[in-house]
């Protein structure tokens, strides 16, 4: 049965990384260099392990917050004459942070590679943190903040993150809180800049048309200079499980007629066994528009536009998610079908026809994820920061292909959740409760205690 499901996939052209070499500078910082052409671009990643899990707890934050004003001034020059001087040559440079690392990018053309990663260099090294920039940034990210806990559809995410990791660092907000964006000071960032990143954490990747030996020479005059830091990767702690199982939670907006809604459990780590497994059979069940739950919940009862399911996957857990919205009088009637559909999954598994049906879907759309410099830059990035091989992109669609009915519906026994799960509500909480308490004991929270 699984030859006869391989091969009813089309054909699969080879997909192969570039080859690349990794060298390591004398303080410490790894250099991952990834020749490749034919157009005249190069993407560089600097990844350091310094992500939101590892903030401190009472500057929740500090981490993007400060990779955001990186490139708003540094080594003396202002954010406008840094933005010019990316500009006039069709770069681009930027910082962030995820839950684990911060990641500085820069995109440019080749023949501009030198200038712009020297200028890179000095965003990472001397980054000023202007007293006025500072203050732009913490308006603009309170407003985001403002608007987030405005919106259902964000609402419900951020309560679903608390209701399900609790206390563990993955569940406040890469951006923090609003206590500590509105405390957020110049030291707090000239803090963390100086004891939490370095060159022994971080993990630079060079993707493009370029010289290596002219870009190592480069990364060695700008880079190998860099000190300080700490001097081993921190570590994401073990996730002791859900921290609201069983339980419904409404955050009440007393306005809306229409109700946000989130059920999660338990989901996989990045790399785990049954990665592809789960791939494949969520997609079935609301991984696509034309999965299972869209089928039942858009499509023949008219409950939502949208619904879907989800497996978010970190270093050391993950969650799983269901996902959907509909009218306050049919909350019961959504939820029912959600976890009905779940259910369904995790006892009997996928049909042959849509597993292969999916197994094509993923096979086609997964080359598109390496045409560019900048995805094959974040793909290696992955496969170094999650402990993975090389044939974890050049053989993924074969793994895929490779699924079994079997293997698909052992994954979601094993996988899937019963009735250990949160459900999470956005809408009127005095219309809703009296409507979700047969799903479990209710809590109500109002948007502000998600700050």
């Amino acid at each position: 049965m699984k030859k006869k499901l391989v091969e009813e996939m089309p054909k699969l052209r080879p997909l192969k990384l570039p080859d690349h070499q990794v060298r390591k500078l004398a303080n410490g910082l790894t250099v991952h260099l990834v020749p490749r052409g034919p157009l005249p671009l190069v993407a560089v990643r600097l990844v350091v392990r310094a992500g939101s899990a590892f903030d401190p707890t009472d500057r929740l934050g500090v981490g993007d917050f400060a990779a955001r004003l990186f490139r708003r001034g540094a080594a003396g020059q202002t954010a406008d004459q840094i933005s010019d001087t990316v500009d006039f040559v069709g770069a681009s440079v930027g910082g962030f942070a995820n839950e684990e690392n911060v990641i500085m990018s820069l995109s440019t053309p080749s023949k501009h590679f030198d200038p712009m990663f020297e200028l890179m260099a000095k965003i990472l090294l001397e980054p000023d943190f202007p007293e006025n920039e500072l203050e732009m940034s913490r308006r603009r990210t309170l407003a985001a903040l403002t608007n987030d806990l405005d919106d259902p559809g964000s609402l419900a995410d951020r309560a679903l993150v608390r209701a399900t990791w609790g206390t563990h660092p993955y569940a406040h907000e890469t951006i923090g809180g609003k206590k500590d964006i509105t405390a957020m000071t110049r030291d707090d960032l000239k803090r963390f800049h100086q004891q939490r990143l370095g060159p022994s954490i971080a993990h630079l990747y060079v993707v493009g048309a370029f010289d290596l030996d002219a870009v190592m020479k480069t990364v060695e005059r700008t880079l190998g200079g860099w000190k300080g830091g700490p001097t081993s990767a921190p570590v994401v702690p073990a996730w002791e499980g859900l921290a609201r199982p069983g339980e419904v939670l409404i955050v009440d907006k007393p306005e809306q007629t229409q109700v946000q809604m989130r059920i999660g459990g338990h989901g996989v780590r990045r790399g785990h066994p049954d990665h592809f497994p789960l791939v494949t059979m969520n997609t079935v069940l609301g991984g696509g528009f034309t999965s299972r739950l869209v089928t039942e919940i858009r499509v023949k009862r008219g409950l939502s536009y949208g619904a879907g399911s989800s497996f978010d996957m970190m270093s050391v857990a993950g969650t799983f998610t269901v996902s959907s919205f509909t009218r306050t009088e049919s909350i019961n009637q959504l939820i029912d079908v959600s976890l009905d559909e779940v259910k369904k999954m995790r006892e009997r598994g996928p049909k042959k026809v849509e597993l292969a049906t999916v197994q094509r879907y993923i096979s086609g759309l997964y080359p598109a994820r390496l045409e560019t410099n900048e995805a094959v830059s974040g793909a290696i990035a992955d496969v170094v920061h999650y402990g993975l091989t090389d044939e974890w992109i050049s053989e993924y669609r074969e793994r895929i292909a490779a699924v079994t009915v079997k293997q698909a519906t052992e994954a979601a026994q094993k996988h899937l959740f019963g009735s250990e799960r949160s459900i999470v509500l956005v809408g009127n909480a005095e219309a809703l409760r009296p409507k979700v308490e047969q799903y479990g004991p209710v809590t109500v929270w109002r948007p502000s205690e998600l700050e």
